[in-house]
C-alpha cells in the first residue's frame, strides 16, 4: 500500500510479504523503490528521502502494542537501505494500514492502535477516525506541506526509557559551536543559526547549496553522534540537526533541519519533538531565540513549508541533586492518506548493485524485536 503519513510518503508492507532474509528484503526494496538512481525513475520513489520510505508492519509480540513497525529509509542515490533511524511521519499511517489489513479491529467510531516502533523500542499510540468500522481518510485537518486536508491522526507518545539529554549537559561544545543533543524520539542536535553564519530563514536549497555550512554541519554531525553514544555516525542519517531562528508566523522557533545532507522542506514528527523538548530546557541554546509560551505544553515549530504544532512537557529536573531532566507525555496530530493499494512489480533481481551488509542495523533495536516472517517463498511480483 502506498501512503502518505505527514509530510512524507512510502510503501507499507506487511512483514510476511517480504523476504525473511534482510539482505533478500533489501535488495527486494531497492528494487521496488528504484534505487539508486537519482530519479528513481524505474520504480515508486520520488528522487527525494522523503518519499523514499518503508514501512513494515507486522502483529506484535509485545502485551503493550498491538502491532510492530519497522521503519527503512531507501537511499535515492546508491544501494543502501538502513534502520539507524525512526520515522514519525510514516507512523502516522501504520494504524490505517494495521486496520486496513486487519491486523487491528477497528472500532465504530474510531481506532486506537499502539505501535511499538522496533528502531527505537519506543511506543505510540495512533488514533484516527474509523466510522462503521472503516478508515475515514477524509476530513478538516490541514497540516503544513501537504495540500488539502484529511482526517486527523493523534499520534501519543509516553516518555521514552533513554535520557533527554544523551550527553548528560544542556549545552555542549561540539567542533567548536554550542550544541544541545536531546532525544524525545529522534536524537537531535539543535545549533543557533547565527553560529553558523546563516540566518535560519534560506530556502532549503540555498542551504543545500553552501559547501562551508555542509563541511561544517558534517563536522558537527560525526562529532556530536559520537557524544551522544551512537557510534560513528558517517554512514547513518542521525543524529538530525537543527538550525533555530527566531519566530516569523507567530510560533515558538524556526527550524531548517538537515536529513543529513538535504534540508528537509518541513520538519519530522520526532524531530520536532526533540526540538520542542529542546527548547524547554533552562540554558540550552534555543535560550534567548524561542519565544515559549507563558502556559500549557504546546509550541508551534516552523519550518520552511510552514509550521507543525507539537504537545512536549518538560520536567526541568535539580541539577544540584543531579537530577536530569526528562520529557512528559509527547503528543502530535497528523494525518494519513492512502494513495494506492496494490501488486508492485520490482525490477528482476540481479539488476541492482548488492546492498550494503546490515552494518546499518542499530544497536539500539531490542534483540527482542526482529520482524517476524516465514522463510521465503519464490519471488512474485
Amino acid at each position: 500500500m502506498l501512503m502518505r503519513g505527514g509530510t512524507s510518503k512510502g510503501a507499507y508492507f506487511l512483514a510476511e510479504d517480504l523476504p525473511a532474509d534482510p539482505a533478500a528484503r533489501d535488495g527486494l526494496l531497492l528494487r521496488v523503490m528504484g534505487s539508486p538512481d537519482p530519479r528513481q525513475i524505474d520504480g515508486l520513489g520520488g528522487a527525494h528521502p522523503l518519499t523514499s520510505k518503508v514501512a513494515v508492519v507486522s502483529v506484535s509480540s509485545d502485551p503493550d502494542a498491538d502491532v510492530d513497525y519497522l521503519f527503512l529509509q531507501v537511499a535515492v542515490d546508491r544501494p543502501e537501505v538502513t534502520d539507524r533511524q525512526n520515522c514519525g511521519n510514516l507512523l502516522a499511517g501504520v494504524g490505517p494500514f494495521a486496520v486496513e489489513r486487519g491486523l487491528v479491529a477497528p472500532g465504530d467510531v474510531e481506532s486506537s492502535v499502539r505501535i511499538r516502533m522496533l528502531n527505537t523500542g519506543g511506543l505510540a499510540t495512533a488514533t484516527f477516525p474509523t466510522p462503521g468500522g472503516r478508515v475515514a481518510y477524509t476530513g478538516t485537518v490541514e497540516i503544513s506541506g501537504v495540500p488539502g486536508t484529511a482526517a486527523p491522526v493523534v499520534i501519543g507518545f509516553p516518555p521514552g526509557g533513554g535520557p533527554l539529554l544523551p550527553t548528560g549537559n544542556v549545552r555542549d561544545i561540539v567542533a567548536g559551536t554550542p550544541v544541545t543533543c536531546v532525544d524525545n524520539g529522534m536524537p537531535t542536535v539543535l545549533i543557533a543559526a547565527s553560529a553558523l553564519k546563516a540566518t535560519g530563514y534560506e530556502d532549503p536549497a540555498d542551504l543545500e547549496k553552501d559547501m562551508a555550512l555542509a563541511d561544517r554541519l558534517h563536522e558537527i554531525r560525526l562529532e556530536a553522534g559520537r557524544i551522544m553514544g551512537l557510534g560513528d555516525v558517517e554512514g547513518t542519517t542521525v543524529p538530525k540537526l537543527s538550525l533555530l531562528a527566531p519566530p516569523r508566523h507567530g510560533g515558538a522557533v524556526m527550524t531548517r533541519t538537515f536529513i543529513p545532507v538535504r534540508c528537509h522542506t518541513s520538519i519530522g514528527v520526532l524531530g520536532a519533538a526533540s526540538v520542542a523538548a529542546g527548547l524547554r530546557l533552562a540554558g540550552g541554546v534555543g535560550e534567548g531565540i524561542a519565544r515559549l509560551p507563558d502556559e500549557g505544553d504546546r509550541l508551534r515549530i516552523e519550518h520552511p513549508t510552514g509550521h507543525l504544532d507539537i504537545e512536549a512537557g518538560v520536567e526541568q529536573g535539580v541539577p544540584g541533586a543531579r537530577t536530569p531532566p526528562v520529557a512528559r507525555r509527547t503528543a502530535v496530530v497528523r494525518t494519513a492518506r492512502k494513495i494506492f493499494d496494490g501488486t508492485v512489480f520490482a525490477r528482476p533481481a540481479g539488476t541492482t548493485p548488492v546492498p550494503q551488509p546490515p552494518a546499518s542495523a542499530s544497536p539500539r533495536v531490542p534483540q527482542s524485536a526482529s520482524v517476524p516472517a516465514p522463510a521465503p517463498a519464490p519471488e512474485r511480483p
